[in-house]
């Protein structure tokens, strides 16, 4: 985690988690009225989607840099999978201004789509055609697109080229979708879900993938449930909380993270005892005097991403989660059928 260190002391029965406060970052969202920024990757003012009498977005106003990696977070029913849908351009909005790489989606033709790469959470792993041969059909369809051999390289399945995708083990499948979404250079890539289902390895090598595409200049839009994942990734984190933005920060210093107190805990006469310290480093030099060696169990941490998204969200919310993507998925039906 980015600022923190975790030394373990002799021993092995103490360690110290220490979390360095970061400078205060600001909510850096535009207001509602400011006008859409030319320059940004991703530019969205008032955005509104409603499905039935449910506002499934309300009001949403971002802006998206290029060249950055944006995680976008939120519980089940929050309006992140209608969110990007309108960005990518397959659905249709009730309100505001989308302007993505300076186009509305809305009247984005093909050159507009040819400039998106988009990794859904499921693709091609079924294929019968080898993991070369779908990516060269896939090549073919952009005026200049990348290598296909260069893109398995890059993806790191060139020892899989001639395999059939059904072949292919749940983290291969899920490059060859990153593969798929990138052979078309595209100058903006929406990943949803990435790494759903993937052991730890496979998902430590499919941050590095993913790391390696922002160092091409390409800008990434991620939502995902793992808060370790956006924080790894992440250039900055939006909370969506009932089809709103209720943040927008660096990951370390959203929900105040930054300068929260630490929470300092050991073990003393038995009893595992916390404190909350605005001065960790003074509290610790004051249990250290009342021990003759080391302080029991000693920790020191200061909230965590998981923490600070679990309040900005609130509980109540998956709940009523499983009602609401019902009634989206139904007004999805209906729309996507209507002439």
């Amino acid at each position: 985690m980015r600022g923190s260190t975790v030394t373990t002391v002799d021993g092995g029965d103490c360690v110290l988690v220490s979390s360095t406060p970061v400078p205060v970052v600001a909510d850096n969202r535009p207001r509602p009225g400011d006008p859409l920024d030319p320059d940004a990757a991703i530019s969205v003012r008032g955005l509104v989607k409603r499905y039935g009498d449910r506002t499934a977005v309300d009001g949403l106003d971002l802006d998206i840099r290029r060249g950055e990696i944006f995680a976008l977070l939120g519980p089940n029913g929050a309006g992140k999978t209608t969110t990007v849908e309108v960005l990518e351009g397959y659905r249709t909005r009730d309100g505001g201004e989308v302007r993505v790489l300076g186009v509305d989606p809305a009247r984005g033709g093909r050159r507009w789509k040819a400039d998106l790469g988009i990794v859904l959470q499921s693709g091609a792993g079924d294929s019968q055609l080898s993991v070369r041969e779908v990516l060269q059909a896939r090549a073919s369809y952009y005026a200049e697109p990348r290598d296909p051999d260069e893109v398995l390289e890059l993806v790191g399945l060139t020892e899989k080229a001639g395999a059939r995708g059904r072949t292919l083990s749940g983290g291969q499948r899920r490059r060859l979708d990153v593969a798929l979404g990138i052979v078309g250079r595209p100058r903006l890539l929406f990943l949803d879900e990435p790494t759903t289902g993937f052991d730890p390895e496979a998902r430590r090598q499919f941050w590095a993938l993913i790391r390696s595409l922002r160092d091409l200049g390409t800008t990434m839009l991620l939502t995902t449930h793992y808060l370790d994942e956006a924080e790894a990734l992440a250039d900055r984190v939006g909370v969506l909380a009932r089809g709103q933005l209720a943040e927008v920060a660096v990951p370390t210093a959203l929900g105040g993270r930054g300068t929260a107190p630490a929470v300092v805990s050991w073990t003393e006469d038995g009893v595992r005892r916390t404190a909350e310290t605005t001065t960790p480093t003074a509290y610790v030099r004051e249990l250290a005097a009342r021990f003759p060696g080391e302080v029991p169990g000693l920790t020191v941490a200061r909230p965590t991403l998981e923490d600070v998204y679990l309040k900005m969200i609130g509980q109540d919310l998956e709940g009523a989660s499983a009602s609401e993507r019902g009634a989206e998925r139904a007004a999805s039906r209906s729309e996507e059928t209507s002439p």
